[in-house]
């Protein structure tokens, strides 16, 4: 009789951690993922046969899977333990039709925390299969191969080799692209504001030009800010109205998988794909010197706000304790998951609540330890009371009624944010925390005014933070997907990113407006997200898959036949560099490749010279004088090297600046907070000097 249980996971990560907890008496093997799929040599769907899928085994899987049926044959019961969503599921099916496993036994087990007592009563709590979950992933597989593989061939024959045409890959393209054209048919519009400080008594405090009269007026131009110069320049003030109150913010929920991107990115200058893979170690099981492979954070793809009643206990305490009772409120917080959400799982939480970051500092890499602390401290806050604020609002008038406003605000008490505050994608105007006493009819003397023009702006381009925000405000795609959609058109090169910022590119614009002719509904945002809802109600069982592809399929095939007839070749141009190719003198073009950008001679095929972009900074070395490059590391991290390296060895993981320290005269490097704020630093260790930037530049922030 075999004195084993086997318990197959996706991970190699995963499958050492919880053999640690379930320990003798059971073997944990790895899938390292998805064992069968489409085949990619062809369409792998037989259309004239009710959409069936064609699976096969995954080429160089053949081992894993030997491996797994040797196991398989000597085990006395099968747990299928892979991921707890649609893809996990489907995994799982596969792996029970390879060894034989009927779907409607008892085999498979989730658990949303890879923690001792997560898997221990999973495996005291084992279900069938469900199946609604796997057709709903079958049918996003086959709809998702139909499209893209009947749309990529005809752009490889239209525009070029190597395209893609993806389902909601074409959406992130086109939303990215309409909002580049926004910018473009944008026209400013000049408006000017004053700024005003005042004094009462001691009190020096500002306020803002609100109106000329009895309503409120926006200054259009000079010649009307000039005006109110001129009349308030002998003019005498006095307080109109004094409002006081008392304002509460609320924390935000705990993360969604959404959320944590868009969080990652602004705090960490973490992309999507970055930041999912980080999540996913946290959640497999990272090696902690001290304490062995631990699972840190529940599952990583999740669209709710809930979390567990035994989570949110030890939540609690820990925060009575460490806070005291004033920062625990008297009923726990109560999230709204979004409109749309599925709900199947809790939110992105530590798996324990008293371990605290600070004893992970060091024993794991410091991106897991980031992400871990932001995770941790957004969980935390999200059950402390709110922040509150004294405010205040007055009027100060002129007796023609010039009305300026001053407002502000002071923490009164802390709440949640004395662990953890909400970065916006774009931040908010400071408020002045001076808030002088001030009674109603009281004089106050103005000390100076300051006019100042500004412009109108135009939408901001799409960061991968808002991009997210704007895909799941959409409905388009799932938590899964955001980051994998965003990598793709990167790496299709319609796409590029500069300075956390997302831009079109010519081959961009042109697959797009080519998929807006062609195929209006792939790229039409209500369509996709309509499309998004027929997978859901697969998945709750209140649709049958086969009928929703047929459904899609029929109009899509009469559109792609016509696109074929009426579709002209397109030629996308190379964009010529000012570098010329060192093998023979031609300006050199930019090319995309796997990597990215790259420059290419191009007399290719005749000539086949390429080279990496390099990109200069303007200051030179500070050890030999030559050019500084901006370079990165095998591990993807941005760094600062000498053009002539190996014999220039200086290298800076900080962007050099020309200043130099003006306490010491030494070197000094620029160094950016989390809110964007720019400071420079001075590197001599004795020194240390720190300098304040003003960032003028937008589209700079965060990066």
């Amino acid at each position: 009789m075999s004195s084993y249980k086997l318990l197959i996971v996706e991970s190699p990560a995963k499958a050492k951690t919880i053999s640690k907890y379930l320990g003798r008496g059971y073997k944990v093997e790895a899938s390292q993922g998805h064992v069968r799929d489409l085949p990619k040599s062809q369409l792998g769907v037989d259309v004239d046969n009710n959409f069936e899928p064609k699976y096969i085994t995954i080429r160089g899987r053949g081992d894993i899977l030997n491996r797994i049926r040797k196991e398989a044959k000597g085990a006395s019961r099968i747990f299928l333990a892979t991921d707890p969503d649609r893809e996990g599921e489907a995994i799982s099916w596969h792996l029970a039709n390879m060894l034989g496993i009927d779907e409607t036994d008892a085999c498979r087990i989730e658990f949303n925390e890879v923690t001792s007592k997560a898997v221990k009563a999973a495996v005291k709590n084992p279900r069938p299969l469900d199946m609604n979950l796997i057709n709903a992933q079958q049918a996003r597989r086959v709809l998702d191969r139909l499209v893209g593989y009947k749309i990529s061939p005809l752009l490889w024959s239209k525009v070029r080799k190597g395209l893609s045409g993806g389902r909601v890959q074409s959406v992130a393209a086109a939303m990215i692209c309409q909002r580049e054209a926004e910018i473009e048919a944008f026209e400013p519009e000049e408006y000017w504001t004053i700024d005003a400080e005042f004094v009462s008594g001691k009190q020096r405090f500002s306020a803002r030009f609100l109106s000329d009269g009895a309503d409120k007026k926006e200054l259009g131009g000079k010649d009307e800010a000039d005006d109110i110069m001129r009349r308030i320049e002998n003019a005498v003030f006095a307080v109109a109205s004094v409002k006081k109150a008392e304002r509460k913010k609320y924390p935000a929920p705990p993360f969604t998988t959404s959320n944590l991107q868009q969080e990652a990115s602004r705090k960490l200058n973490f992309t999507a794909i970055k930041t999912m893979q980080i999540a996913q170690q946290l959640y497999e099981g990272v090696e902690v010197e001290g304490m062995g492979s631990l699972g840190l954070v529940s599952y990583i793809r999740t669209d709710s706000t809930r979390i567990s009643d035994d989570a949110l206990s030890q939540l609690r305490d820990a925060i009575s304790e460490r806070f005291g009772q004033e920062y625990l409120p008297e009923s726990p917080n109560v999230y709204k998951s979004r409109k749309n959400a599925q709900d199947a799982h809790e939110a992105i939480r530590p798996t324990d609540a008293n371990l605290r970051p600070e004893q992970l500092k060091g024993l794991i890499t410091n991106d897991q330890y980031k992400l871990y602390k932001l995770i941790y401290d957004r969980f935390f806050a999200s059950q402390m009371t709110p922040a509150v604020y004294d405010t205040m609002t007055a009027d100060l008038k002129t007796e023609d009624m010039i009305t300026f406003r001053h407002t502000s605000q002071k923490l009164k008490f802390a709440g949640f944010t004395a662990v953890y505050e909400e970065s916006m994608d774009e931040e908010a105007d400071e408020t002045d925390n001076r808030m002088p006493a001030l009674s109603e009819g009281e004089s106050v003397t103005l000390v100076s005014a300051t006019p100042e023009q500004h412009f109108t702006q135009p939408p901001a381009r799409y960061t991968e933070a808002s991009l997210v925000k704007a895909l799941e405000e959409k409905g388009i795609g799932r938590p899964s997907t955001y980051a994998p959609t965003i990598a793709t058109i990167i790496q299709r090169g319609y796409i590029t990113r500069e300075k956390k910022r997302l831009y079109p590119t010519e081959l961009g614009n042109v697959v797009n407006e080519m998929m807006t002719k062609s195929f209006p509904d792939i790229v039409d945002i209500q369509f996709t997200a309509e499309m998004e809802s027929k997978l859901d109600q697969v998945e709750s069982g209140e649709a049958e898959w086969h009928k929703v592809i047929t459904d899609f399929y029929g109009p899509f095939e009469k559109t792609l036949e016509a696109a074929e007839a009426t579709i002209e070749k397109v030629k996308v141009e190379d964009e010529v560099s000012d570098v010329p190719c060192e093998k023979c003198g031609s300006m050199m073009v930019y090319k995309m490749g796997r990597f990215g950008r790259f420059l290419a001679c191009p007399r290719f095929p005749e000539c086949r010279h390429t080279q990496a972009i390099l990109k200069t900074i303007d200051v030179p070395c500070p050890d030999c004088g030559g050019a500084l490059i901006e370079r990165v590391s095998k591990k993807g991290r941005k760094f600062y090297g000498c053009e002539k390296y190996p014999e220039c060895q200086f290298v800076s993981w900080d962007l050099p600046v020309i200043d130099l320290c003006p306490n010491c005269g030494g070197r000094m490097v620029q160094k950016r907070s989390h809110k964007g704020e720019i400071t420079h630093v001075c590197v001599n260790e004795t020194c240390q000097t720190r300098v304040a930037v003003e960032n003028t530049n937008k589209d700079d922030e965060n990066e």
